[in-house]
């Protein structure tokens, strides 16, 4: 849903959407784990909103009758990874990580390949220029399989809206990159930007715990 969406629409508008994945998990913990949605957390997940997408917005949101689709598409992504953060959960206490990964990624094959034969079957690997390997070897190895593990064990430790609030720093992550490679300049604007962002972060992880 999220690589199909974000062909269709802008990634501004992708990383929009994706940042409403908190309160999605705040959402739905309090359903599936009986989280307690204390004010603490509603406040430090709208300071983390505000300053993600201040960050985002910068370059606008745009919309087209393609974009529409691929935005929905990147939704049911965020509706979908939420949902994931609640259930796994619980999964921490009884199996290792590894397990719960080797199982996720196992039991998505038999509905993944049907979708995605027909674009595979298009690749010209032969012409494919060689930066192309080093993006794909980049998402499946850093975007997927280790960021999914990494989010596991850290849900062992704290509970999911934790886990689903860092997601706010992306954008923040992002900006600092473009300055380090002289692509931007840090300004005021950035600055708040960081400081509502890891002010929502420290607000949210105070008294996580493993609730």
């Amino acid at each position: 849903m999220f690589f199909k969406g974000l062909s269709l629409t802008t990634a501004i508008n992708s990383a929009i959407l994706m940042v409403i994945t908190p309160i999605l998990v705040l959402i739905f913990s309090a359903i599936l784990l009986k989280e307690k949605i204390s004010n603490q957390k509603i406040a430090g997940i709208f300071l983390g909103l505000v300053g993600a997408l201040s960050l985002i917005l910068k370059d606008g949101f745009s919309y087209s009758s393609d974009g529409i689709l691929g935005d929905f598409f990147i939704f049911i992504n965020a509706i979908s990874y939420a949902i994931y953060l609640a259930l796994v959960k619980p999964l921490m206490f009884k199996y290792h990580p590894f397990t719960i990964m080797k199982y996720c990624f196992a039991l998505v094959l038999p509905f993944i390949l049907p979708l995605g034969y027909a674009e595979f079957r298009e690749i010209d690997w032969a012409n494919m220029p060689q930066h192309a390997y080093w993006a794909i070897f980049y998402v499946v190895i850093f975007v997927t399989f280790l960021a999914y593990l990494l989010n596991t064990l850290a849900l062992s430790k704290v509970n999911p809206s934790l886990v689903s609030v860092y997601i706010y720093s992306q954008p923040l992550l992002a900006a600092l990159v473009a300055v380090i490679i002289g692509e931007e300049q840090i300004n005021l604007s950035q600055i708040a930007s960081a400081i509502f962002i890891f002010s929502g972060v420290y607000l949210v992880s105070i008294n996580s715990g493993k609730t």
